[in-house]
């Protein structure tokens, strides 16, 4: 695909005398604009706290093992061989008084022999689980089931367990330890966001566009729950944002060693969380073939110290496991093939894709609270159509093809395992829109593109769509929470107030703490709203649109934070 525009990206209205060095030129950010990136950061990151103390606990996948293997490292338990890793007695404990498993209300189908969560009494917070030395840590003497998180690496984890000391929540309630965890997860979120803007800035040169990618998580009521829950994917979206970023800058002409450098080291903590960003990979191969500026000999020995650096820094482990224990990624725990139901062959294609969409925007809990199908189907088809459009109209056509090969080989790595699994046992698993989560800012840099070329490249025009992508944002992300919270604690017949009461009394919070909460995510969020209100016309008064592929001189008198 051949791209008509250079990509030293022009600044309208640039605020100072362009980078000299080849395809380093790119505009500046004003005062104005990193404002308004830092309000939707907050936005985000209240959002995805308001997640973290809706959700019930455990009611996201896996969440209790990652709790527990948090548990084992901040314990010195170490990290086992997968299949020789335990529950601690305290989260097998915390496990049953979390009411799980337990039927949410918003299931999608109502089974009249299952428990109802609606029904259990909760456990007075006073009287839930302490962790502590005799109880954190399990082993084969236990009597608990196996843990099988350790047939990944231990970055994650060990991270989590510096925050619980740090903290001094090593000591506490498992409820407690479990929304400290939580809360950092809805940080790692929380910096994907301007790195998304970044990376549509400096791919359109529009700050207008950084702010409709900075926008984007809040679309996403799956998001929202799976890093408001304790997940390593959260390390991994981070991980995968922060290449993503990176992989714009070459793309866009930044050939510099560090950069390689930085590609390197990104790439490899990623590694030592999870494999997943190995379908990264392919993005930042793409980005040095498709960059301007060197010769190809420059561009391989920069993309061979990016790889050589990965190598070092965490692809060592997957190349060990390679070595020592006959697979890439082993199996933690082998699965239970009698309760999946089998599938046709002529019916994988189209399960595979429907449950990958729907899981992508929401499928809460253990993947059994749907979303409308509706949202999924328009979802859907809005983001397929707004990556034809980054990728067919000009202006930063090789950006977009960079950046759209990670969500692309992250939902074609779970199609193919879901595939290969089936081909074997006749069964589908491992199907779940999280997994393609590392491609948020990704996607959310490709929406920004396509939005900038529809507004025909000017980021003038572009800012006055700002007001209307922010407010849309912000209503998915409150509608989202709104559906989620009668999903999860509004029974049959009840009112909201019933909701609100079930939703105190399994809390690990106290009444106070929560209103306190709550208030201030409102009022972040009203901030963010005001912000987007005033962009356009904060912006008209200095902003000047410049030629496509054509650096902007400075321009005299120009207001700093006119952008």
């Amino acid at each position: 695909m051949t791209d008509t525009t250079p990509h030293a990206r022009p600044a309208p209205a640039a605020t100072g005398t362009p980078d000299p060095r080849p395809g380093l030129a790119r505009p500046r950010a004003g005062r104005r604009y990193r404002r308004a990136v830092a309000v939707l950061t907050l936005v985000v990151a209240a959002w995805t706290v308001v997640w973290a103390v809706v959700t019930p606990m455990f009611r996201s996948p896996d969440e209790q093992n990652h709790v527990n293997s948090v548990l084992r490292i901040a314990y010195g338990g170490g990290w086992p061989p997968p299949g020789d890793a335990y529950f601690s007695p305290a989260i097998a404990e915390a496990v049953d008084e979390a009411a799980y498993p337990a039927d949410l209300p918003g299931r999608w189908r109502h089974r009249e022999d299952a428990r109802q969560f609606v029904d259990v009494v909760p456990v007075p917070r006073e009287d839930r689980t302490r962790i502590d030395g005799d109880n954190a840590v399990g082993d084969a003497s236990s009597g608990t089931d196996v843990d099988q998180m350790t047939q990944h690496p231990p970055l994650y984890y060990a991270l989590g367990a510096g925050v619980l000391h740090a903290t001094g929540l090593t000591d506490a309630r498992w409820d407690q330890v479990t929304l400290a965890l939580r809360l950092l997860d809805a940080l790692l979120l929380a910096l994907v966001v301007p790195l998304a803007a970044e990376s549509a800035r400096r791919a359109t040169g529009s700050p207008s566009a950084g702010l409709v990618a900075g926008a984007f998580p809040l679309l996403l009521p799956q998001l929202g729950h799976v890093m408001g829950a304790v997940n390593n994917d959260a390390l991994v979206v981070l991980a995968c944002a922060a290449a993503t970023y990176l992989a714009v800058r070459v793309v866009t002409g930044d050939l510099r060693w560090r950069v390689a450098v930085a590609i390197g080291v990104v790439l490899g903590l990623g590694m030592l969380t999870k494999v997943m960003l190995a379908f990264a990979v392919p993005m930042v191969v793409a980005a040095y073939a498709l960059a301007r500026g060197r010769r190809w000999p420059g561009r391989l020995g920069r993309l061979a110290v990016a790889g050589g650096v990965t190598l070092a820094v965490g692809g060592w482990w997957w190349v060990r496991n390679v070595v020592t224990l006959g697979a890439v990624q082993p199996v933690g725990r082998p699965r239970e093939l009698s309760i999946l139901a089998t599938v046709p062959d002529d019916e994988v294609p189209s399960i595979i894709t429907g449950r990958l969409a729907q899981s992508f925007f929401g499928n809460l809990s253990w993947l059994e609270v749907h979303v409308a199908g509706a949202w999924v189907v328009w979802g859907t088809v809005a983001l397929m159509a707004a990556a034809l459009v980054a990728l067919v109209l000009p202006g930063a056509r090789r950006t977009a093809l960079v950046v759209l090969l990670t969500p692309a080989a992250l939902a074609a790595g779970v199609a193919y395992n879901a595939w290969d699994f089936h081909a074997e046992t006749g069964r589908l698993v491992a199907i779940q829109g999280r997994y393609v989560f590392g491609g948020v800012a990704a996607l959310a840099t490709a929406v920004a593109i396509a939005a900038w070329q529809l507004a025909r490249r000017s980021d003038r025009r572009l800012a006055r769509g700002v007001p209307v992508v922010v407010t849309l944002a912000l209503a998915a992300a409150v509608g989202g929470l709104v559906w989620a919270f009668g999903a999860f604690y509004r029974g049959p017949g009840e009112g909201w107030g019933d909701a609100v009461d079930r939703w105190l009394a399994w809390s690990p919070l106290p009444e106070p703490a929560l209103v306190v909460l709550l208030v201030i995510a409102a009022v972040v969020l009203l901030t963010g709203l005001v912000v987007a209100l005033l962009w356009p016309r904060r912006l008209a008064a200095s902003s000047t649109d410049a030629a496509p592929g054509a650096l902007s001189p400075a321009v005299p008198g120009a207001p700093k934070d006119a952008r």
